[in-house]
């Protein structure tokens, strides 16, 4: 059947949990950037990140458009005069991403559809609307950064799905053809459009953490193949052949 499988990867692979409300994360992070020298309140800190996500995101041109949010935290040390090293902007973002997350887990059965994958000679591909420098590092954490052939993440590309460039940049730099793919992922209006958008196959896996509050439009946006309780086993009696 297929050659190239195309993971979306938070709710389609795995299964994680993270609150960027919660009072002990910025108060974490105001006391980190203050012994850093850029001192900050808890109120303070967290209200100069919510600024600066929210008009990096209006500043984009893109209906779809996706921001670096190194460059937020970075800005966060400017604004107090502090001129940051990259390699402390990686350990920024990594601490405030594990400050955030109640868990990170694998979903049942991926990683036996992983090795089926390759005992097949199938090709395994992550598509996800996320962070670099929060995405890599759960990959590594889980075990599955090497498991992939190729990776883009939207913050890379600056664009997000269901816009198709994004698919398009998947498609160009590892040369993949569009009749031997299948994207798979959890939500509808990115997942399944930007492969509708793209004319390529598709799998929606209805999991724990799919968007639920859909228009009846919405609704109407079919894959080719559905899984609708959640259950990634049954991925490879589908599509894997």
């Amino acid at each position: 059947m297929y050659q190239n499988y195309i993971f979306d990867l938070y709710g389609t692979l795995v299964d994680i949990h993270t609150n960027e409300e919660k009072a002990y994360l910025h108060e974490k992070m105001a006391g980190i950037y203050s012994a850093m020298g850029a001192a900050y309140s808890k109120r303070e800190w967290k209200e100069a990140y919510k600024q600066s996500c929210k008009k990096k995101k209006e500043a984009g041109k893109a209906p779809y458009c996706e921001i670096e949010i190194r460059e937020v935290f970075k800005e966060l040390f400017l604004k107090k005069g502090i001129h940051p090293e990259k390699g402390q902007i990686e350990v920024i973002c990594q601490t405030f991403r594990v400050l955030s997350r109640s868990y990170l887990r694998l979903y049942e059965g991926v990683e036996e559809f992983f090795a089926l994958c390759r005992q097949k000679g199938k090709h395994v591909y992550l598509l996800s609307n996320a962070q670099t420098a929060f995405t890599l590092g759960e990959l590594k954490e889980l075990d599955l950064y090497y498991k992939f052939e190729g990776i883009v993440i939207s913050s890379e590309v600056k664009v997000c799905k269901p816009d198709k460039r994004i698919m398009e940049a998947l498609f160009k730099k590892y040369h993949l053809k569009k009749e031997e793919s299948i994207m798979i992922g959890n939500d509808r209006t990115s997942d399944i459009m930007v492969a509708k958008n793209s004319g390529v196959d598709s799998l929606y896996i209805h999991s724990n953490i799919s968007p639920k509050s859909y228009t009846l439009e919405e609704e109407r946006i079919q894959a080719d193949y559905e899984i609708l309780d959640g259950d990634f086993r049954k991925i490879k009696g589908l599509i894997l052949k």
